[in-house]
């Protein structure tokens, strides 16, 4: 572990239970290769240790994590090294598959933000609580990219379409739809959530999910938004086409309709048609699987105009306008994914 993955990264056992804190917060814990790295080989020692669980939580309470450092990825495009980007994403997908195996429950506190690879370093543990500030996503269309760390294989294991819906326009899920989604298993408010290392410490012997629902304030998940719409989301992300997911969104003219059509037309046009591919076929593969694929499509993902440009107008330049390869939607075939 380097110095600055130390201090970016904190771990300790108390009684018994693992904890890992996030300490990146002025980057929101973006993820770099070291903080990547830092974690994974402290999960790897852990394994050996008797531990009832391994809490993964954030120093911050503005962001749980905002996903992978990606302005550092494309600074590696720009320099023609390869290798650092491999290294970067190998890195993680490792971690995310760890995480998936572990032998004993990984409970992520998610609090504020939550994106891109910090689902990759939640969704993949048995538990997922949120409080009232979580706010989830896979944004990852919007900057020339597709939803990785395991998004090929998680997404189109939720309900109905909403994968799909999620995966395409980037939608922010809050606790709320978090919760009825799926991607959160419980709801702790946020003033409680320091308690809940202590209280698996105390209970050792309690099931994880007993523990959880101890600490649990009422659910917010009545207040969902995403279900008053579930038969729409089914309907339109359910085509099998992104041309005909835009005719029918055309079809319901309504309020959510309008904001995930104005979603798909603000997203790369490559990036739609990749995810689309890749979440189509997901299903069907274990999470190794779908991690290899990803693997594979980021090697030529991170080299294309979308990826350079996309990050450019979203974290380099900030001006929220890029200037994407054109291409309706739907008006390409589809990509030849990675087998």
């Amino acid at each position: 572990m380097t110095d600055t993955a130390a201090v970016e990264i904190l771990a300790d056992v108390h009684r018994g239970v693992g904890r890992i804190l996030l300490n990146r917060p002025k980057a929101l814990n973006a993820l770099t290769t070291g903080m990547v790295i830092a974690i994974d080989g402290v999960l790897a020692e852990w394994e050996h240790t008797p531990l009832s669980a391994v809490v993964l939580a954030s120093t911050s309470t503005k962001a749980f994590c905002a996903g992978g450092d990606i302005r550092t990825i494309r600074e590696h495009s720009l320099a023609g090294d390869a290798e650092a980007s491999e290294r970067f994403f190998a890195s993680e997908y490792r971690l995310n598959a760890r995480i998936a195996e572990y032998p004993v429950p990984v409970v992520s506190l998610i609090d504020g933000l939550c994106m891109g690879g910090g689902l990759g370093l939640s969704i993949h543990g048995s538990f997922r609580v949120v409080t009232e500030r979580a706010v989830l996503a896979m944004p990852e269309t919007g900057i020339g990219f597709f939803p990785d760390v395991g998004a090929s294989y998680f997404l189109p294991r939720l309900p109905g379409a909403i994968g799909m819906y999620l995966g395409l326009t980037g939608h922010r899920l809050d606790a709320a739809d978090a919760l009825y989604t799926g991607l959160a298993t419980h709801f702790v408010p946020a003033d409680g959530l320091d308690a809940v290392g202590d209280a698996l410490a105390d209970n050792p012997g309690d099931p994880v999910d007993v523990v959880l629902n101890r600490l649990a304030g009422r659910s917010p998940v009545v207040g969902s938004r995403l279900a008053e719409v579930r038969g729409d989301v089914d309907w339109a992300f359910g085509a099998p086409t992104l041309g005909e997911i835009e005719k029918r969104l055309h079809h319901l003219d309504n309020p959510w309709a309008a904001d995930a059509l104005v979603a798909l037309e603000s997203a790369s046009p490559q990036s739609l048609e990749i995810t689309h591919a890749l979440l189509a076929r997901g299903r069907q593969h274990t999470l190794r699987e779908c991690l290899g694929t990803e693997l594979a499509l980021t090697r030529t993902t991170i080299r294309t105009p979308d990826f350079l440009e996309g990050v450019r107008a979203a974290l380099v330049d900030k001006d929220r306008t890029p200037n994407w390869q054109r291409a309706s939607l739907g008006g390409r075939t589809s990509p030849t994914l990675p087998s």
